[in-house]
């Protein structure tokens, strides 16, 4: 009888161990978070002093293999550019000092930076700002081979590049979704900063659609991702990937008192990355639709006006005549609230929404027009007003041939001017006619001063009448061209 009572207690000792195991390998096997309260009294009998913390069980960030799937497909990107010399005037002398009336020899000037490869056949995607301007662009790979990279196009609107190098089998990163990043999503910066090659830094998506106003340029596009890894000088080009290596931004900034990583940084939203590329590819020119409309925030005092819930959306605060906004029937304080059933919160999600598109697409357009909600068919045009296909050397910041960009803070400081453009690329057209090249500076075109070349279009109806045009040649003297009308 003893025995038999012994048997049993012995059985039912071991079936609850049998239990407890189970349960406790499902507890182990199963990620968990555990959050652990510790509250105590203080002063306030209203206020309890709370400890808390987490205890992860398993399923910890393993960001080794996002950063073994990306590192082999980042390259060196190295420039050169010869600048010539430069003879100034005695007038500019006279007023600006010694300095600018030096004979200066021509020099050769090398720059640094990444490029993230996006296909096996050789295509590499960098920034704008990284290769404009080169007369030679180089890439070295990780394993140190080394080519000479042909540029396949520019878009200094989005400040993305695309180069091609002939070589085959090459290891590439494959395109994320930008879109469906989340704040506080772990990702990963690939790069070579200081040239520094095969660097890996990572950090956390700290905000999306941040506008920095960093890229002055006709119909720019900045919507970027903000991040706190680590950037430094000649990180910019490099691969932004989520923890499966998937590509979802293109390294290009950082915010910074002393030019160095001060904890913030920010990429190019791989869903503008893309539609650029494979414009330039196809193309040679990015086809960029055109709303025309000027739009900005909407404030609360909006918000107000048209019973907004919330504070959100873009306002029309103008429209081009004959453009596809006017010509669907939208007007001026008009609230943009989505686009093809994306909402719209703030001016650069419009930009970065319509940014996808080609001229001739059609999207729908949800609005707010005194307090009523409305959706109207948009058919988007090019920057020439029509649904065409923008040819190379036809597209934004170009003009009589010549792509231009607005003079930076510093150059107008340096030239003590509040206006103009730099010609910093010259095709087959009327400037080159003129002898106009690379480094002029262009200030009045028919007496008007200009700041970009959507300007120089305006005041020249069109590139149809050019009558005057002034400005700076490349060797700092001024030029000035009269023309009979």
């Amino acid at each position: 009888m003893k025995t038999k009572n012994l048997l049993g207690a012995l059985g039912m000792a071991l079936l609850g161990a049998a239990i407890a195991l189970f349960a406790y390998t499902k507890i182990i096997d199963k990620p968990s978070v555990i959050q652990v309260n510790d509250s105590s009294e203080i002063s306030s009998r209203d206020v309890r002093a709370m400890l808390t913390s987490y205890v992860q069980q398993g399923g910890q960030i393993d960001l080794t293999y996002a950063a073994e799937q990306t590192v082999h497909a980042v390259v060196n990107v190295r420039t050169k550019t010869m600048m010539g010399g430069q003879t100034m005037n005695p007038l500019w002398e006279f007023f600006y000092g010694e300095r600018y009336g030096r004979q200066r020899e021509p020099r050769e000037v090398q720059g640094i930076g990444s490029g993230v490869i996006v296909s096996s056949d050789g295509y590499i995607i960098t920034n704008n700002h990284v290769i404009e301007g080169a007369d030679n662009v180089n890439v070295k790979l990780n394993d140190n081979r080394e080519f000479t990279a042909e540029v396949v196009g520019r878009d200094p609107s989005t400040d993305i590049a695309l180069l091609k190098v002939k070589a085959q089998d090459l290891p590439f990163v494959r395109y994320g979704d930008s879109d469906e990043l989340k704040l506080g999503e772990w990702v990963l910066a690939v790069g070579n900063p200081f040239n520094l090659t095969s660097t890996v830094t990572a950090g956390i998506v700290s905000a999306k659609g941040r506008s920095l106003g960093i890229i002055e340029r006709d119909f720019s596009v900045e919507s970027f991702i903000q991040t706190d890894a680590a950037l430094n000088m000649g990180n910019s080009g490099g691969a932004l990937v989520n923890t499966k290596g998937l590509l979802v931004g293109i390294t290009t900034a950082i915010l910074s008192p002393s030019g160095a990583y001060a904890g913030n940084s920010f990429a190019v939203p791989i869903s503008i990355v893309k539609k650029v590329v494979d414009d330039l590819k196809e193309f040679g020119e990015v086809q960029r639709a055109i709303m025309g409309v000027v739009i900005q925030p909407v404030t609360p005092d909006d918000a107000k006006k048209q019973n907004l819930s919330e504070v959100r959306g873009a306002r029309i605060t103008g429209l081009t005549e004959k453009g596809s906004a006017q010509e669907a029937g939208l007007r001026e304080d008009d609230i943009i609230t989505r686009v093809n059933n994306v909402a719209i919160s703030s001016v650069a999600e419009l930009q970065v929404q319509i940014s996808k598109f080609r001229p001739g697409d059609k999207v729908s357009v949800t609005y707010v027009r005194n307090g009523k909600e409305s959706s109207v068919p948009v058919i988007l045009k090019n920057i020439a007003g029509n649904t065409g296909v923008v040819k190379p050397g036809t597209g934004t910041g170009i003009v009589f041939g010549a792509r231009v960009e607005p003079l930076s803070q510093s150059e107008m400081r340096q030239y003590k001017v509040d206006h103009g453009v730099k010609v910093i690329e010259v095709n087959d057209g009327r400037f080159k006619d003129l002898g106009i090249s690379r480094g002029y500076i262009i200030l009045t075109v028919n007496g008007n001063k200009v700041k970009n070349a959507a300007e120089i279009r305006e005041t020249t109806s069109g590139e149809k009448s050019l009558n005057s045009i002034e400005g700076i040649q490349a060797n700092g003297t001024y030029f000035s061209f009269q023309f009979r009308r």
